[in-house]
């Protein structure tokens, strides 16, 4: 098999050649439009020098360029290495000696990118613009030093014979993503060729595709979450993914709805707060396409679920995603909500494990992890044998996160290990305090995190962001407003306001370094 054949099958099938692949602030990009990219960008990767089994490190923010470049380095059998356009030098560095490219795919913006600048200077850069892509041969311009000068007459256009995919087994590597870093250096995450079938199946399953539908993601495309969504599985699907090619922003994100009639959104639960935070924006937009939401990255609290169904008329369903895999619990438009559950598991195989990887009875906490057969999951961690074999043991991949699993097999998220802490010998789940703290309607955002206590173990913390318009609030005003929604010994004793919090780069509240920021602000007022 091969994962970029399998993803534009579709899109060759002659019915489908005038149908949209992408929308974009440009225009429509149809499927033959798309798959002459594709097939322009092989020749000129071939010409480069790239090899099967060659790494190829992209570096480009969200465009039809970027997509045609990971399909391209797919179909002739080269691993493409996604990293998020934002990460700095260190970051690219430490990415960079782990995959040893052979060549760097950079989009026109980041010809003069600082962090690459200098950086292996003998591995070649090929500049991937939309433009080149789409010219006649004769018509391309030739820069000195490109190294997909020679061979360019190979390109493909109009009906000319396409090149035929690399033939791979299911389980070869075909790319690699890489974590956001947020507990230490980015981890690369291994994929093979089998993840398309397995992840597809299963998001087609929670969320059918409809005739006509229009997919957005939010994300970078280098995270594995909008990569499937807005890219992989529209192509395998013949739907149409929507390209927003800007940083997501309140505005920004319901603009590209309106513009291209978004039948399916998906983001991550702060910017739902941030657009929910921002008084009548509903009225704002004509959001009307949209069937359906989707929220990843972070838990999603009932209260902004509730509020956006109110305010938009349309309905959020929450999954819970890895980036060993993509989606793997969920709920969805033939799924039933069971409140503080993230849904049931699709494909996957989920399992509460005690520290001896026994799984525990319904009801009880523990740590969750998967089966392993499911075949959505990972080769392993680019370099570092000693992380998969932590991850992978036991016939399970074990996560981070807390969790516990009712008798119907629905999925109650608890929090990631590390954040939950103890206060007076009680365990706090920072995610049921921030529910209860935004389900006042009064907040944009709150993250709950341990403040260090020799006394009681930890204090408890809020970092929160009033809505526009919303009074500040002190510790004593909290409480009271959440008399009778939590219990006593799980209130804040202290409560700071921001304007913003921090945010790592695919849009995830930085909890550790909220708690830092708190410090930092209360040791400068001497508390």
């Amino acid at each position: 098999m091969n994962l970029a054949e399998i993803a534009l099958r579709r899109g060759r099938e002659p019915a489908n050649a005038n149908h949209p692949a992408f929308l974009t602030a440009e225009g429509p990009v149809s499927n033959a439009e798309f798959q002459r990219m594709v097939f322009a960008l092989v020749a000129d990767l071939r010409a480069a020098g790239v090899t099967p089994g060659g790494r190829v490190i992209v570096r480009m923010t969200n465009s039809v360029e970027f997509a045609a470049a990971v399909l391209a380095c797919i179909w002739i059998g080269a691993i493409p290495v996604l990293q998020n356009s934002q990460f700095g030098r260190s970051e690219l560095e430490h990415i960079v000696n782990l995959s040893d490219p052979l060549l760097f795919l950079l989009s026109d913006a980041m010809r003069d990118d600082a962090a690459t600048a200098g950086l292996r200077p003998t591995t070649p850069r090929l500049i991937v613009t939309r433009e080149a892509l789409i010219a006649p041969p004769s018509a391309r311009p030739r820069e000195s030093g490109d190294p997909a000068q020679e061979g360019l007459d190979s390109r493909l256009r109009g009906n000319e014979r396409m090149p035929l995919p690399i033939d791979a087994s299911r389980d070869a590597e075909a790319f690699v993503v890489f974590t956001s870093g947020t507990t230490g250096k980015p981890k690369g995450v291994v994929h093979a060729h089998r993840w398309l079938e397995a992840l597809g199946d299963s998001n087609r399953a929670r969320v059918p595709p409809q005739q006509g539908d229009v997919i957005l993601a939010t994300g970078e495309w280098s995270f594995i979450s909008a990569l499937g969504h807005n890219v992989m599985f529209p192509l395998r699907n013949g739907t149409t993914g929507s390209i927003m090619e800007d940083r997501a922003a309140p505005e920004r994100i319901l603009e590209t709805i309106q513009r291209d009639r978004v039948t399916l959104l998906h983001s991550v639960a702060t910017l739902y707060r941030r657009i929910l935070g921002t008084p009548g924006i509903e009225t704002r937009f004509d959001v009307s396409s949209l069937r359906g939401c989707n929220s990843t990255g972070e838990p999603l609290e009932d209260s902004v679920r509730r509020e956006w169904q109110a305010r938009f008329g349309c309905p959020i369903w929450e999954h819970y995603g890895v980036s060993e895999a993509q989606m793997v619990i969920g709920d969805g438009p033939t799924v039933e909500k069971r409140e503080g559950s993230t849904g049931r598991t699709w494909g996957a195989r989920a399992a509460v494990v005690d520290a001896n990887l026994k799984p525990l009875p319904a009801g009880e906490t523990g740590t969750l992890a998967f089966g392993l057969d499911y075949p959505g999951f990972f080769l392993g961690y680019l370099g570092d044998e000693d992380a998969t074999s932590k991850a992978m043991r036991g016939g399970f991949f074990v996560t981070s996160d807390l969790a516990r699993m009712d008798d119907d097999g629905y999925v109650f998220i608890v929090g990631r290990a590390d954040d939950c802490f103890k206060s007076k010998g009680v365990l706090i789940a920072p995610r049921e305090l921030e529910d209860a703290i935004l389900g006042l309607g009064r907040f944009e955002e709150a993250c709950v995190f341990a403040i260090p206590d020799r006394e009681i173990g930890n204090r408890i913390g809020a970092a929160l962001v009033p809505r526009a318009g919303a009074e500040a609030i002190d510790e004593a005003a909290l409480a009271k407003a959440l008399t009778g929604k939590i219990a006593p010994f799980k209130l804040p004793h202290r409560v700071l306001t921001f304007d913003a919090l921090p945010k790592n780069a695919n849009g995830k509240t930085q909890r550790s370094q909220v708690a830092r920021l708190a410090l930092e602000r209360a040791a400068a007022a001497g508390g």
